[in-house]
């Protein structure tokens, strides 16, 4: 029977067998993201979920085929059942149950499922008997190829598989190679790649030696790789085991973590100190804790992650409706009534005000309709636009309230029919922009729409990372964000870097005894996450100078703790 033919009962079951990658979550293909997002049921490796999960719908089940608190043996595991969103307990699935049966079950009843696997899934021996499974039951499926671990590792550690003279390129699985294979292995010259384990590699690269290659034959090992977990370490097959005991990663309770090792001339150290691109960004492995949500920090934590960091949003005010909403619901109903030339948006937390209050009234964008509308900035402007509505006037300069105000034209009551502005906005914003459209001849109904409050203290986990120095860096993107998250949190450690968007934020920050390292050129926060990631990059370039190694500040010693400066 062919894998497209059904058996009754089947009823258009489908199986996508897709490739995760070997952890880097933007190597996943548009193919994969497009399955996932169709998926009813995800069955996931544990160290793949985190990587697909997120583009999956909320409310698809998940069937982890793995047990993370034992020992999983490949193929067979301890199943779990949960939601995407989180909004449903853990079950317990029975044990008997093989991946392959799960796949099966789970495709019965017209159900699109996605059977995701690290790596490839054409190099993964248990997805190809799942797959034969499939066809013999005639479950249609389809594969989503992804990036091979052994090729897509060694191209994030600076270690290019082939030159222009194309050599021979070997793979090996350590953990199921037999002595047959190292042996052909040995005897080529080529360059071989080995899937193994940290606490395994000694014994690989003796395997190698003994074949006949050279004990100073060049090797790199890599673990975690395509992640900002990801280290490598250089030297030969000879060395490697005294290495990594110098390193202190071995002995290690972390030894059986997998890890790619590459032998031979292309793995050699001077080659990858050009090529390592992925290690030497300039926040690599950084913890960079953002004060804000995950919806007003998006662009943000996007940006600090192209840098290498690693950021965690920490909300530092809640958003709550103002204590008195009448004033709110007369200036919407001036909106519909015309009463407005003009209607300006200060931030995202006010088209949000703006919006809920219209959905209350049964209204969208077109109430808009002959009203002019402005946006503060890229990021109000795409709330604006995600609302429905495209802002006449976006800041051309500084994205602010003094850059509103210089593109913002003065009141012509020739071709102004309306003199009146609507700002809703937050309860302690400042008068900057009531006064200068004063001063331009408009009218203004300055309106609080929201209030900003205190935001609860984050997990007892953050708070001891915040004071105990488990981040490398915090960014305050202004005093408010100081003073909160010094309120709910309390003070960041004296080895965390401490980056301000400005003079003002920089001096409360000084005022809670904090030391200042870095402050953006303009008050930006893509202009304060370049000025952090400069700050990074001096630093390391300071450490490969003197001939330290590259750490990062939250690996500084107890005793390397540093006194605010008073200068």
């Amino acid at each position: 029977m062919s894998p497209t033919t059904l058996p009754a009962g089947l009823e258009h079951g489908h199986v996508t067998f897709l490739g995760a990658g070997p952890g880097d979550p933007g190597l996943l293909t548009l193919r994969a993201v497009e399955a996932l997002a169709n998926a009813d049921v995800l069955v996931a490796e544990h160290e793949v979920l985190d990587v697909v999960r997120t583009h999956a719908r909320q409310g698809v089940t998940v069937v982890r085929t793995d047990d993370p608190s034992s020992d999983p043996v490949p193929g067979v595991g301890t199943p779990q059942l949960a939601v995407v969103d989180g909004a449903s307990t853990t079950a317990a699935v029975p044990a008997e149950r093989d991946a392959a049966h799960l796949v099966m079950e789970a495709a019965r009843g017209g159900r699109r499922v996605v059977r995701a696997v690290s790596g490839d899934p054409g190099l993964d021996a248990y997805a190809a008997e799942e797959m034969l499974a499939c066809a013999k039951a005639g479950v249609p499926f389809e594969v989503v190829p992804g990036v091979a671990t052994a090729v897509g590792v060694p191209a994030y550690a600076g270690v290019p598989l082939r030159d222009a003279e194309g050599a021979d390129v070997r793979f090996v699985d350590a953990r199921t190679a037999s002595d047959r294979c190292w042996t052909e292995v040995g005897a080529s010259d080529g360059t071989v790649v080995v899937s193994t384990t940290l606490d395994s590699v000694a014994a690989a690269a003796g395997e190698l030696v003994s074949a006949g290659r050279k004990p100073d034959t060049p090797m790199t090992v890599t673990v975690a790789g395509t992640t900002t977990r990801q280290r490598t370490w250089s030297a030969t097959l000879g060395t490697i085991a005294q290495t990594l005991k110098q390193a202190k990663v071995l002995p290690s309770p972390e030894g059986g973590r997998p890890v790619i090792a590459v032998v031979g001339d292309r793995s050699a150290p001077a080659q990858r100190d050009q090529l390592a691109w992925f290690e030497s960004k300039p926040l690599f492995g950084w913890k960079v804790l953002v004060p804000r949500t995950k919806e007003q920090a998006a662009s943000l934590s996007d940006q600090l992650r192209s840098y290498g960091a690693v950021p965690h949003e920490v909300p530092t005010i809640a958003v709550e409706p103002p204590r008195t909403p009448q004033q709110m619901e007369r200036a919407v109903k001036g909106l519909v009534t015309g009463r407005y030339e003009w209607i300006a948006f200060t931030s995202v937390n006010a088209v949000k005000a703006v919006r809920e209050k219209f959905e209350e009234y049964g209204l969208d964008a077109r109430a808009f309709a002959g009203i002019k509308v402005a946006a503060v900035g890229e990021q109000t402007a795409k709330a604006l636009i995600a609302f429905g509505v495209k802002p006449d006037l976006v800041p051309s300069g500084e994205q602010s309230a003094a850059g509103l105000l210089e593109d913002w034209p003065p009141y012509d009551p020739v071709f102004d029919p309306i003199d009146r502005v609507f700002l809703p906005r937050a309860d302690i914003a400042t008068e900057t922009l009531v006064a200068g459209l004063i001063e331009l001849g408009w009218e203004v109904d300055d309106v609080t729409a929201y209030r900003t409050v205190r935001a609860s203290p984050p997990p007892a986990e953050t708070r001891e990372a915040i004071k105990g120095g488990g981040f490398d860096a915090v960014l305050f993107t202004s005093s408010s964000t100081v003073r909160n998250l010094v309120g709910i949190a309390g003070k960041p450690h004296n080895v965390t870097v401490i980056a301000c968007i400005g003079p003002a934020t920089a001096k409360t920050a000084e005022e809670h005894g904090l030391r200042v390292d870095v402050m953006a050129p303009e008050p930006s926060v893509h202009k304060l996450a370049e000025a952090l990631a400069d700050f990074g990059m001096r630093r390391r370039a300071a450490a490969l100078e003197a001939g330290d190694p590259v750490t990062r500040p939250s690996e500084r010693r107890p005793g390397a703790r540093r006194r605010r400066s008073t200068t």
